[in-house]
């Protein structure tokens, strides 16, 4: 029988850009192994990896395969973002190393694959420093190029439903309508092409800037209001031609069931680095299959947090697609070994065990 326990834990910090960084978090084991997670966008990397030291000493001893008996005791709704994002960069690398200690992927162990590679978009919101619509459109281009088939952008942060008083919400509106049909126009018809909210919008006003969309036969409007009127997400939704997604602020079974039961969306949005990872993944997909929901995790992350999310979409079922920070960093394929294969818009599953990734001295 194979036992394998957790030794010490360290994390180290990826600096990236303006957006933010990449939080590692790297267990090591008793017979020298390491596993490694993400933890980042945490809210603050300094607390996030105090709170990882901090569970140092209760981890020390831990098998790495009691990964629900991991949840259990660490896992507590009632904690915050940048708890939560602790304990999944700490549950990713437990994965890790227990796909490690068997010599099998983590696919294979939480049950299995379904598909032998995932479909990705590629988000440019972080990368489009330049946010006229031929700023929009040239990252969007130049994504396509790189082989993606389906394109996010959120041309719509100028957008606040506090500026209805001022008068000037029209034209915001109206400029992030520009963004999205200079995208189009670039990329064509055949490419898939995604809208991203941010939760800028109240019913009325997103119901009728969607209707000024209904030509460009877009893949999803993603967050288009707040979530605290779930009743007021199901009128957007039966009122839009395109399909909603949203959840990526959620982090909670208990949240994402109220969200599923309540919400009548298309899609949703949990994240590795925030729902208790791989784990709480399955348990959420588990969940929005019983809705015919697809899951479409948020993952505007680096490539530990993406190998994770892969592992774990391979295995279920009503996957649908996976979030891709396009363009970040022109060095994200040095930081991991194999460097992340992308073709024709898919990331191919590793076989490799555990997360299928080691890490590149930096």
């Amino acid at each position: 029988m194979h036992t394998l326990k957790i030794k010490s834990v360290e994390t180290e910090i990826v600096h990236v850009n303006h957006r933010g960084n990449w939080l590692l978090v790297k267990l090591h084991a008793e017979d020298g192994t390491t596993g490694i997670g993400e933890a980042s966008h945490g809210g603050d990397d300094k607390q996030v990896g105090q709170i990882i030291q901090d569970l140092e000493s209760a981890l020390t001893g831990w098998s790495v395969f009691d990964l629900e008996s991991f949840r259990s005791r660490f896992f507590r709704d009632s904690e915050g973002h940048t708890y939560l994002t602790a304990i999944s960069g700490i549950e990713h690398a437990m994965w890790d190393l227990s796909g490690k200690a068997l010599g099998v992927p983590s696919y294979q162990l939480i049950g299995g694959k379904c598909r032998n590679r995932i479909r990705l978009y590629a988000n440019i919101n972080r990368a489009t420093q330049d946010r006229s619509p031929q700023g929009f459109s040239r990252n969007a281009e130049k994504a396509v190029s790189d082989g993606f088939t389906a394109i996010k952008c959120a041309p719509f942060d100028g957008v606040s439903v506090s500026d209805i008083s001022k008068g000037t919400i029209a034209s915001a509106i109206r400029k992030g309508i520009e963004r999205i049909r200079a995208v189009r126009a670039t990329i064509g018809s055949e490419i898939d092409l995604l809208v991203d909210c941010h939760s800028r919008f109240n019913p009325g006003l997103i119901i009728q800037t969607a209707k000024a969309l209904d030509d460009l036969n877009l893949f999803w409007i993603e967050d288009p209001i707040p979530l605290e009127d779930l009743d007021a997400v199901a009128h957007v939704s039966m009122s839009t031609s395109m399909p909603i997604a949203t959840g990526e602020r959620l982090r909670t079974l208990t949240d994402f069931g109220r969200l599923l039961k309540h919400g009548r969306v298309d899609y949703i949005l949990p994240d590795v680095k925030h729902v208790g990872g791989l784990l709480g993944l399955k348990k959420i997909a588990t969940l929005a299959e019983t809705t015919n929901v697809k899951v479409t995790p948020h993952n505007p992350s680096g490539p530990v947090a993406t190998a994770a999310s892969v592992q774990c979409m391979a295995s279920v079922p009503n996957f649908g697609i996976l979030e891709y920070a396009w363009g970040e960093v022109d060095w994200r394929s040095t930081l991991v070994v194999p460097p992340e294969q992308i073709t024709d818009g898919f990331i191919e599953l590793s076989t490799c065990p555990g997360l299928g990734i080691t890490l590149n001295p930096l």
